[in-house]
């Protein structure tokens, strides 16, 4: 008999390395091992798991500490819900103040606001640039500060959107700490690409981005903070986030460098004219150019469903990197910058330049409508499966990738486990972002258990769940060509429709006898709009439709997306 039920939990990593077993452990020779874990080790070898190259982060065994879901105390304070042993804590890491060039309101206007709307944690992320390097980390921890006092039970980090060198943005962000000012300035003059030489080659800005990934994990390590996160944002949306570039980021160190967006903010952006925008949902309206990686189809440059071409493609990059095995996570969020249907504006005589922010911003009666984004919460959202409410709570489920995502708050709540088939007990089986060891042969199955919507969203109606995919790749270890963008075993394996008028729906599916390492995702529909993926109906026959510059009614395309589940067998 297999061991999954001693799996109830996903690995939690407080540096690259985390906690192996003995056969992962490369630094005990194979002498020494048991005959079991000779005859795991090299199993694991064989399949490309182990050794230079291999994703230590999926394979590493979770602690014992975590093994009973919730051990810790909630706390005094704090939204989120409790579902399969875990909080489920929503929230938005990547938003914008009046410190950004292209932005205008007070941190404490976007965390009013987006606690109002249910998000339990935020980010504030305002651009790296010259002028933020100089003035706006230190000024803006004042209002951090101030908004952590005021709203208690709102997690506020603070963090920045870096220039990554050589490719697009991501959220940076650490734990609240003394040193927190010190170790974002640090690293924003070291390696923000608008600071970096512009002399500087590609090679150069690449190993640039490296090196900064590196330095904010040596930061943890050295104490300075307790957890440091790297998501990179809106990857596709100019194409030149290239594969290799990507795997770089993640392999710098995996502690630190977890994901990306799955879907970019500014969803607004679509709504026709003249009620809205009418542009590209998420502000991907763009075409190839000379920085781009020239293999992008040109599908990539828009959104599908709402969603990046790289997390909506089944079998695409997302794909890709789990099928080496490679723990990366998706997010979604609003990338708020200057909000649909508010009534302000920058305040009067404002000098950004001069002083690294505009002044406080003004009611004008006038409503925007051209506007591209949604407050915080009111739109998309990230969902953590925390151990308690929680800064590095908070950071270590992300970090573990116990997260889905959704918009429009299409479903209210979801567990998803792989278990020993037959096992029901509570809290048994794997959830999201772990790993499920059994023995090889071993029966195993998904379970899915969710709350569907049954209270109006924020546009004033019930979203209702139509359709649930399950998705399952073979993992079959690292790839020759760190470029590559494809997983061509990775497809759309059941689709369950749901009963109209369920409050929940339960579902399960066979995943049959374990004979090779495998993972498996989840994703849900409104059902609205669909038509094949991109690389076809054997593959995908119902994904997300191409979303049309100036006709994408964000609220009507509605999804939710889970990361993965990975399961490995034991044994020959």
């Amino acid at each position: 008999m297999g061991h999954g039920h001693d799996h109830t939990h996903d690995h939690t990593h407080e540096s690259a390395g985390g906690d192996l077993a003995p056969a992962l452990d490369l630094s005990i020779p194979d002498s020494e091992l048991s005959p079991s874990d000779v005859s795991r080790r090299g199993f694991l070898r064989g399949a490309g798991l182990l050794g230079a190259g291999a994703a230590a982060s999926v394979l590493a065994v979770p602690s014992a500490a975590q093994a009973a879901g919730l051990p810790h105390s909630h706390g005094p304070v704090g939204g989120g819900s409790d579902k399969g042993g875990f909080r489920w804590l929503a929230g938005d890491h990547h938003i914008h103040t009046q410190y950004s060039s292209d932005a205008q309101y007070r941190v404490i206007d976007q965390a009013r606001h987006g606690r109002a709307f249910g998000l339990d944690w935020v980010v504030i992320t305002d651009h790296g640039s010259v002028a933020h390097a100089k003035i706006g980390v230190e000024k803006v921890n004042p209002d951090i500060r101030k908004t952590r006092e005021e709203y208690k039970d709102l997690l506020t980090f603070q963090g920045l959107e870096w220039n990554i060198p050589a490719a697009e943005h991501a959220t940076v962000f650490v734990t609240p700490s003394r040193n927190e000012v010190e170790v974002l300035k640090q690293f924003e003059n070291n390696y923000d690409g608008n600071l970096l030489p512009a002399t500087n080659t590609t090679a150069q800005n690449e190993a640039a981005a490296i090196a900064g990934i590196k330095f904010l994990g040596s930061q943890v390590r050295a104490r300075k903070i307790d957890g440091a996160l790297f998501l990179a944002n809106h990857p596709a949306r100019r194409g030149i986030d290239s594969p290799h570039e990507i795997r770089n980021w993640r392999d710098a160190d995996p502690s630190v460098a977890v994901g990306f967006e799955g879907a970019p903010g500014h969803q607004a952006a679509g709504i026709p004219a003249p009620n809205g925008r009418g542009g590209a949902r998420g502000y991907y309206d763009n075409n190839p150019s000379a920085a781009s990686f020239p293999g992008y189809p040109l599908e990539s440059y828009r959104t599908w469903g709402g969603f990046d071409w790289m997390t909506a493609t089944v079998g695409g990059l997302w794909d890709s990197l789990l099928a080496e095995g490679k723990a990366w996570w998706i997010t979604v969020n609003s990338d708020s910058h200057v909000n649909y249907l508010d009534q302000s504006d920058r305040g009067p005589d404002s000098n950004f330049d001069v002083n690294g922010k505009y002044n406080d911003p003004v009611y004008t009666g006038k409503t925007l409508t051209t506007a591209g984004d949604f407050w915080p919460g009111f739109y998309g959202r990230t969902n953590v499966g925390a151990t308690s409410f929680g800064y590095k709570a908070v950071m270590d489920g992300l970090r573990a990738g116990r997260v889905w995502v959704d918009h429009g708050r299409l479903i209210k709540g979801l567990d998803a486990r792989v278990r020993t088939s037959g096992d029901r007990r509570p809290f048994t089986g794997t959830p999201l972002g772990g790993v499920h060891q059994v023995r090889r042969g071993t029966s195993t199955e998904l379970t899915l258990e969710i709350d569907l919507q049954d209270v109006p969203n924020w546009a004033q109606f019930v979203p209702v769940l139509k359709r649930v995919d399950v998705i399952v790749g073979t993992i079959t270890g690292p790839v020759k060509d760190r470029d590559t963008f494809q997983a061509p075993d990775t497809k759309v394996v059941k689709s369950f429709e749901i009963n109209a008028g369920a409050k929940k729906a339960s579902l399960t599916f066979s995943l049959g006898r374990l004979d090779k390492p495998f993972y498996v995702r989840v994703r849900g529909t409104d059902g609205k709009r669909t038509q094949p993926g991109l690389l076809g109906a054997t593959v995908d026959p119902f994904g997300p439709k191409l979303d049309v510059s100036g006709d994408a009614d964000p609220w009507g395309d509605l999804w939710f997306y889970t990361n993965p589940i990975f399961v490995l067998p034991s044994g020959r």
